[in-house]
């Protein structure tokens, strides 16, 4: 054995029989690098606070993303891949600087500026969504990277300045993993249950920015050797957090309504007084006549209701079940013109509704049922073969709820059809069209009778075509040429396939189920702008 390494040891030996631990946790001995170790509270809050903060920042960035790259499954490994990229890299980081510094003057300058580049985050993303189009992949990524990073950067300093002997690092690098990984589970828990549901995205991360400087202020100032020289380092990330705060609210992307699931805007069409457009994370997703509910602006819809007007007799009052709400464009155009008729939405959103009644004029009632609820849950509340009318409209985008396009959740939609009855489903797709040809292989599992309705430039397979199709299933025929002549005087660039051409169609696309439902992967991504959602 060398000499230096046996007097190294010897050195650990007398460390160990040293002074006893203070109240705190803390030995009086010096930490392995030098100075006064950490106090097991002080290491523990560190640790637990940037390991939460980690998780919230990760969770928030889905839905700061969700306006320019749809809640998808690409976008959330695309957000959990950069989150565990910064992790790792703020770890190694961080313990190559704390071998080789006295870092107890980092930590108090790495919270400050982790928090200064979180409250930014609202500005960076919006602002490279709105100037950079696919860009925004790098704008997102770098808003999550640095932040994360700094923070990760933490942990291994603050197990450094914990250790005071070799015998105790498996105690000290193991109890300060475990504390780390109840700020994470704890910062999850937080965000998904109670920061996104009580506060818009911006307030969150511009409140956990001020937080981390503060901490950061406060950090620098106690362990900074000297309070002032701490103070002076954490000043200029301090700053920062005034744009972060300022970009927040009066930034690009701003909304007028921050729901739990979306960025809520209501817009009014220049060429109808009464016209308001919905528009959910940048996509115009329902259009509204506040004075004329039979006024249909957006083609999908004239197509539901003409698949409406022509399944059943003229102003016959229907029962309806919706798979998604809106704007409630269609519930409110059955209303008006099948008086009496019953409608029952599931709506996930409540903060939609909340505009719908606010912005939109929309009056519940008897006849008009909104719940707030899961579509693929809502749907097992309703009875057996008690609907006329099932509608599928809550895919907005490139965000695809998976869970209702597979062949069990169509199952579950024959079930409350009753005689006659008919499911019409608003469908988005671009490309090749995947998805929607995979959706009506599904359909045809489950119904005997299904029709497409789309635009011509759909159905002949143009170079970047794309958008939303209706799809018309049945136990029972649907009357093609009756729904085609009405769909042809609302919407002249679209027409029915039915039959053998419609099998042609579709080829051999693939079945979904709810063991293997791909939808991200057939849905390609790349919506025209301005296209309803």
């Amino acid at each position: 054995m060398r000499e230096d390494a046996r007097v190294d040891l010897d050195a650990q030996d007398d460390t160990r029989s040293g002074p006893e631990p203070d109240a705190g946790g803390a030995s009086s001995a010096d930490s392995l690098h030098g100075g006064e170790p950490l106090s097991a509270r002080t290491a523990a809050a560190l640790v637990f606070g940037s390991s939460a903060a980690v998780l919230v920042v990760e969770l928030v960035a889905l839905r700061l993303l969700a306006p320019y790259l749809g809640l998808t499954l690409e976008t959330s490994t695309l957000v959990i891949g950069v989150a565990l990229a910064a992790i790792a890299a703020g770890a190694w980081v961080g313990g190559r600087v704390a071998d080789g510094t006295d870092s107890r003057r980092l930590l108090g300058p790495l919270l400050a500026t982790s928090g200064a580049c979180v409250a930014l985050m609202p500005v960076v993303v919006r602002g490279g969504g709105e100037v950079a189009g696919a860009g925004v992949f790098l704008f997102a990524a770098a808003a999550i990277f640095v932040p994360g990073a700094l923070l990760s950067a933490i942990s291994p300093i603050v197990a450094t300045l914990r250790l005071t002997d070799l015998a105790r690092t498996g105690s000290v690098v193991g109890g300060l993993s475990g504390v780390g990984t109840l700020g994470a589970i704890a910062g999850t828990v937080l965000t998904g249950f109670v920061f996104v549901t009580a506060f818009p995205v911006s307030a969150i991360l511009v409140g956990l920015g001020v937080v981390l400087v503060l901490a950061g202020v406060v950090v620098g100032a106690r362990l900074g050797r000297g309070g002032r020289s701490g103070l002076v380092r954490t000043a200029p990330p301090a700053l920062l957090v005034v744009p972060g705060l300022l970009g927040a609210v009066w930034g690009p992307g701003s909304c007028d309504v921050e729901t739990v699931y979306h960025c809520a805007r209501v817009v009014q069409d220049d060429d109808r007084p009464t016209g308001r457009v919905l528009v959910l994370d940048g996509l115009r997703h329902s259009y509204v006549d506040l004075a004329d509910p039979t006024h249909l602006e957006f083609d999908y819809i004239a197509a539901l209701a003409s698949v409406a007007d022509t399944a059943f007799p003229a102003t016959e009052p229907l029962t309806a079940y919706h798979l998604g709400g809106g704007g409630l464009t269609l519930p409110r155009y059955l209303a008006e013109v099948r008086p009496g008729t019953r409608s029952v939405v599931s709506e996930i959103d409540a903060g939609v509704l909340d505009v719908d009644v606010d912005r939109l004029g929309l009056e519940t009632g008897p006849d008009l049922d909104v719940r707030i609820e899961d579509g693929r849950l809502g749907v097992e509340r309703i009875a057996a073969a008690s609907q006329d009318l099932v509608v599928g409209d809550a895919f907005g985008g490139v965000s695809v709820p998976w869970h209702l396009t597979t062949r069990e959740a169509m199952t579950e939609v024959r079930r409350v059809l009753g005689p006659g009855g008919l499911y019409a489903a608003n469908l988005i797709d671009f490309g090749p069209m995947d998805f929607v040809r995979a959706e009506i292989a599904t359909l045809r599992t489950v119904f005997d009778h299904v029709v497409l309705l789309a635009g011509t430039d759909v159905l002949e397979g143009e170079a970047g075509a794309g958008g939303n199709v209706v799809v018309v299933a049945s136990q029972a025929p649907v009357d093609g040429a009756a729904l085609g002549d009405r769909l042809g005087g609302r919407v002249p660039d679209w027409r029915l396939l039915a039959g053998a051409e419609l099998d042609t169609w579709v080829g051999d696309a693939m079945v979904l189920t709810d063991d293997h439902a791909p939808v991200d992967q057939l849905l390609t991504p790349y919506p025209t702008p301005g296209r309803p959602g």
